[in-house]
């Protein structure tokens, strides 16, 4: 017979220090998901009594006409999004990066938005939307700027993507700092005795060498667009007409007031699915991506 293996006084203590973390994230994020697994099953309104209806609700997910709507600015939102924030971050990061003058102070200075609450940013943009730049538009005889864009169904998304853009660049810049401060001095010094300067430098030694990097902030970035709900809490309330309406938002807002909680919690639970499939695609694809370059 095979002797068991005793555990290590450092494993055990690893074990101590582990188990109230599991106990905490199943409390707070596994079990939240089995019992909105086990609402979406049901006709529950948030309040009174309730059937269980099966599948229903998962099925008319995909045939209500406002979800599907929600889904396609939500994507649209991240996608642009997405690419804002790491190709703003990135020419950031190699700024702060380079060797100037008070970089350090600098790079604090960049980070403030991070530190504020979205909801706190969110209403002092829309005083922006609202109020100043009508305001300049007026003076200047703008007719783009005269009326506010956050009143604009065609133009408000684009309010929603400054405003999340102007605070998620912060945490991507420091973290695009950190891949480049590990690329080492010496590989820029044997690239420049070849020729790779400018462009060429930056494309063929700082990018494959920053690369997983550049996956976890795109993972990152597109996992927070994609679940966007201050920006639009503070600035449009999903307005005007729906067309700023995110899921994220459709679920609070019709889930918690509107008497779809059993609705909206399947909803919530296909959300997440398609999230975990997202961030797995992008895990798969810029992982290869590292390995090409």
């Amino acid at each position: 017979m095979k002797k068991k293996m005793a555990w290590s006084r450092n494993e055990r203590i690893f074990l101590w220090m582990l188990t109230p973390i599991l106990i905490l994230f199943f409390c707070f994020n596994t079990l939240p998901l089995i019992k909105g697994f086990y609402y979406g099953l049901t006709n529950f309104r948030g309040y009174g009594n309730y059937d269980f209806v099966g599948l229903r609700n998962f099925a008319d997910i995909f045939g209500d006409a406002r979800v599907g709507k929600s889904y396609l600015f939500t994507f649209k939102y991240a996608i642009v999004m997405t690419i804002a924030v790491n190709v703003i971050s990135l020419i950031l990061a190699l700024g702060l990066n380079s060797n100037i003058r008070g970089k350090n102070a600098l790079r604090g200075v960049y980070f403030v938005p991070n530190i504020l609450g979205g909801l706190v940013v969110g209403y002092i943009f829309s005083f922006i939307f609202t109020y100043i730049l009508p305001a300049i538009g007026e003076a200047t005889g703008s007719q783009f700027l005269s009326n506010s864009l956050l009143a604009s169904t065609r133009w408000a998304w684009v309010a929603i993507v400054i405003v999340g853009a102007w605070q998620g660049i912060a945490m991507n810049t420091i973290i695009y700092i950190s891949g480049l401060q590990t690329v080492p001095e010496e590989v820029y010094e044997a690239g420049m005795l070849d020729g790779a300067t400018g462009w060429k430098k930056f494309k063929n030694i700082t990018l494959p060498l920053i690369m997983p990097f550049v996956s976890i902030n795109m993972v990152l970035c597109m996992k927070n667009a994609m679940m966007v709900f201050d920006q639009i809490m503070a600035l449009t309330k999903g307005g005007p007409s729906q067309s700023t309406e995110s899921i994220s938002y459709l679920i609070y807002n019709n889930g918690m007031s509107g008497g779809q909680f059993g609705f909206q919690s399947a909803n919530a639970f296909v959300f997440f699915i398609v999230i975990v499939a997202i961030s797995l695609f992008q895990t798969k694809f810029l992982g290869s991506k590292e390995e090409q370059l």
